[in-house]
């Protein structure tokens, strides 16, 4: 199907997933503060995203957007944007957690954990470009062309990315309900992530 070493593939791709960036930075950070069910769902949303990046490999939007300053800096400033948004919300949440949420809110709240964790790789014009540049290692040369070798690799990645992730959540979520026992530990966290997230907004917006 037009890929070679897939082996080698897996293990690198492995290696991307595991090492700590943004991605895990949400996902630890909605596992810890708002429990492992929000964590899950924040992964899925996550790998989603790594799907949306894997059609526009295939499509060759990558190519697009790394050619066209115009669409690329669009993409850069609406995802540098949507991150400083996400910080200064973590910065205003509220310092006590509420044990009693109603089951209507609680699937709105899970769903916003889906949305804001697609979002968060999706507007990653990095993500992009890190596509475009690794998949085509595991390509042959006479398939770069073609839009399936680019879909199974990204959707193999994507799977790598959610039993990672998942594993995460349940780890990072067991620590949750000792967190509500102390809601100060929450107020640290959400400012320690807040200012992580707009950081990393700035940075992205200043590449």
């Amino acid at each position: 199907m037009g890929i070679v070493n897939y082996l080698t593939f897996l293990i690198t791709a492995l290696v991307f997933v595991m090492t700590p960036g943004l991605d895990t930075l949400f996902v630890l950070n909605k596992s810890v503060i708002s429990g492992k069910r929000s964590g899950i769902k924040a992964s899925l949303g996550v790998n989603t995203g790594v799907l949306t990046h894997t059609l526009f490999a295939a499509l060759g939007l990558s190519v697009l957007i790394a050619q066209s300053e115009l669409i690329f800096n669009a993409v850069k400033y609406l995802g540098a944007i949507y991150l400083v948004f996400t910080g200064i919300t973590s910065l205003r949440k509220p310092s006590t957690f509420s044990e009693n949420i109603p089951t209507e809110n609680s699937k709105s709240k899970h769903k916003s954990d889906f949305w804001s964790g697609f979002l968060t790789n999706s507007l990653n014009p990095k993500v992009a470009l890190f596509f475009m540049a690794f998949f085509p290692q595991f390509v042959t040369p006479e398939q770069l062309s073609s839009p399936l070798p680019f879909i199974i690799l990204g959707v193999t990645y994507a799977l790598i990315g959610v039993v990672w992730y998942l594993l995460l959540s349940v780890f990072a979520g067991n620590f949750s309900k000792k967190i509500k026992e102390n809601p100060n530990v929450s107020v640290w966290i959400n400012r320690v992530s807040g200012l992580l997230f707009i950081l990393m907004g700035i940075q992205i917006a200043f590449t």
